[in-house]
């Protein structure tokens, strides 16, 4: 049970909640900016330690969400601001690791690495932090560490694939890539439907965005266009982030495929969030009738005291 799928949909509820109440003040600095930016802040701090990736791709969500829902571009500018100093810092780090390695002697290398297994679970964390960008940005030091294992192992099932993949069943790779149920799920997709199929799978999820949006657009009620929007959100940015780490176009990250990869809390958040989504969609079906049925007596009383 990962507490951060949780906390997640409680956040968006929240703000959900708090964009359809101050849009008079959504503007101002104090009634509007903070009390929806505190709770994103706190959150993303408690969920950071255990799970960075969760952490920022929950930011970016609610960042998007904050956009839409007219909040002051400056106030989310100067957050975005904020936000660059701990990942500029990381990038730093990742590159001074990677030119202290090149010219350090092995024993010194060891003695930093237990150095930095010594320092506690958040010196650890750091480190895989700065190991994964390290990884993604030189391509590792060595081929057989785990990250950059399963990054060769995805990218030999994305070219065993080819266009029209080896059908389904008959992948070879998913008993050599760790994860292949799971974090790299895309990437056995890929190999056994071929590119057609990895397409396929990236048009269903942007065409689940796109009703999300339409819902948005129609939802005459604040609470559920908003709640609804940001749910639809945070999942797509979830699947496109985990696409991007099979194809290695993000450092991995450890984010699963809403609704095809293997999880338990990650499934259960996933089938909320549509549940909440879908009861969205149907109030807005309930309520299109009775506009239909109050237009058309408008015209009517329009045409009358016309005549």
């Amino acid at each position: 049970m990962q507490t951060s799928d949780l906390a997640k949909l409680a956040l968006f509820m929240y703000l959900a909640r708090l964009l359809s109440r101050k849009q008079q003040v959504i503007k101002e600095f104090k009634k509007g900016f903070l009390p929806v930016i505190i709770p994103i802040g706190i959150t993303c701090l408690f969920i950071a330690p255990a799970n960075l990736s969760t952490a920022l791709l929950l930011g970016a969500s609610c960042m998007i969400l904050l956009f839409i829902g007219r909040v002051n571009t400056k106030h989310l500018l100067m957050v975005v601001g904020v936000a660059l100093i701990p990942i500029t810092m990381l990038i730093i780090a990742a590159v001074a690791k990677h030119s202290s390695d090149r010219v350090a002697e092995p024993a010194a290398t060891e003695h930093v690495a237990t150095d930095s297994k010594k320092s506690g679970r958040l010196g650890a964390r750091v480190g895989t932090w700065v190991n994964r960008v390290e990884n993604f940005i030189y391509g590792g030091k060595e081929a057989d560490t785990d990250e950059m294992y399963q990054v060769n192992q995805a990218k030999i099932a994305i070219a065993k694939g080819g266009f029209v993949g080896v059908g389904p069943g008959n992948s070879t790779t998913r008993d050599y890539l760790p994860q292949a149920y799971n974090d790299f799920i895309f990437a056995i997709i890929i190999e056994e439907y071929g590119i057609i199929g990895g397409a396929f799978l990236v048009f269903v999820y942007l065409v689940f965005l796109y009703r999300c949006i339409r819902i948005f657009k129609k939802c005459p009620f604040a609470f559920g266009a908003f709640l609804a929007l940001g749910l639809s959100f945070t999942l797509a940015i979830q699947a496109l982030a985990n696409m991007a780490v099979t194809v290695n176009l993000f450092p991995v990250t450890g984010v699963t495929l809403p609704l095809v990869s293997m999880g338990g809390s990650s499934f259960l958040f996933t089938c909320l969030a549509i549940g909440i989504i879908l009861s969205v969609s149907r109030n807005v079906e309930n309520l299109e009738p009775v506009k239909v049925a109050s237009s058309e007596m408008n015209e009517k009383n329009e045409k009358q005291e016309s005549e």
